[in-house]
């Protein structure tokens, strides 16, 4: 998923007087988006993205959608990408102005499409933790952040989709968790294993609010987690241990172990609630990757002498 830039202000975007216009095509846009019933995530991305742009283009004195070119996009980009923003960041901020532009034309706002090639996306090794290194953050956890550790890595679940559970999706005798709205507004079911839910268990043994309507994990006073509180868990993991982990960092752990273990393709993507096989295969790449390096270690030919 791409990363974005918050903009000046979390919750609107500033504007002058003289920016009626593009206030007006902007407000179409975000409108639009909401009609299709985007997710708050979706809408918040554009708001993130289009709308700082916006901005951008308000301060070099364009008043309407129709002066916006893409010069001006192209310049955006490049500042992005001057200022150090990750590559995920500057390619997510061109799609959604591409997006938000596109609809313009479509809706008259502008008399001509407006085109660029979206900015190329370095292939990083994104981090994955293997089995021992996985061990080793549960064993610094305490009860709380050990159920959360286990359960996202036997379940590949995203971090908002976690925040979001309650006590009552999860079935503890089965381990069927019921995933509602996930990514895309989409139902679906997960599964937990036994060791998960034996941590889940110790875990509800320390807290007071463990109805079925009460929140999975819970931050202090037992409030639900937000989507920015739980990373702090997973900071503070990283540090005590030198191990960098993050709440994605376990879904893609999920991914790789499945993997390695033989799962069924069209079982995990089911699981990781992925429409296609495309990320699944990515990550099935970077197994045989894994295959790779250890051949060359350890090829059983090249290692003859003689």
């Amino acid at each position: 998923m791409a990363v974005f830039l918050m903009p000046k202000t979390k919750n609107s975007v500033s504007w002058t007087l003289a920016s009626v216009e593009l206030r007006d095509a902007y407000t179409d846009f975000m409108l639009s988006r909401q009609a299709v019933n985007a997710a708050q995530t979706t809408l918040d991305f554009y708001r993130y993205t289009a709308g700082i742009f916006l901005e951008w283009i308000e301060e070099r004195g364009v008043t309407s959608p129709m002066e916006v070119t893409a010069r001006y996009v192209r310049e955006y980009i490049a500042e992005l990408a001057g200022r150090g923003a990750a590559d995920s960041t500057v390619w997510g901020h061109a799609r959604a102005i591409k997006t938000m532009l596109r609809f313009w034309h479509n809706e008259g706002y502008i008399p001509s499409p407006v085109k660029y090639d979206l900015p190329k996306m370095g292939k990083k090794r994104l981090p994955v933790l293997d089995a021992d290194q996985l061990m080793q953050v549960v064993q610094a956890c305490d009860v709380r952040d050990r159920a959360i550790v286990l359960f996202m890595a036997d379940s590949g679940l995203r971090r908002a989709e976690v925040c979001a559970l309650n006590w009552g999706d999860v079935d503890i005798q089965s381990g069927l968790v019921k995933v509602k709205q996930g990514k895309g507004r989409k139902d679906r079911s997960a599964v937990v294993g036994a060791t998960a839910r034996r941590a889940l268990l110790a875990y509800r043994r320390t807290i007071e609010k463990r109805a079925d309507s009460d929140p999975l994990f819970q931050a202090k006073g037992g409030t639900r987690f937000t989507g920015s509180g739980l990373p702090t868990v997973f900071r503070r993991l990283s540090r005590g241990t030198g191990i960098h982990v993050t709440p994605h960092a376990l879904r893609r752990t999920f991914v790789i172990l499945s993997l390695r273990a033989d799962m069924n393709l069209l079982a995990l993507q089911s699981l990781l609630g992925h429409e296609d096989l495309s990320m699944v295969k990515h990550y099935a790449q970077m197994v045989d990757d894994d295959l790779l390096r250890e051949h060359s270690k350890h090829s059983p030919v090249d290692r003859l002498k003689g």
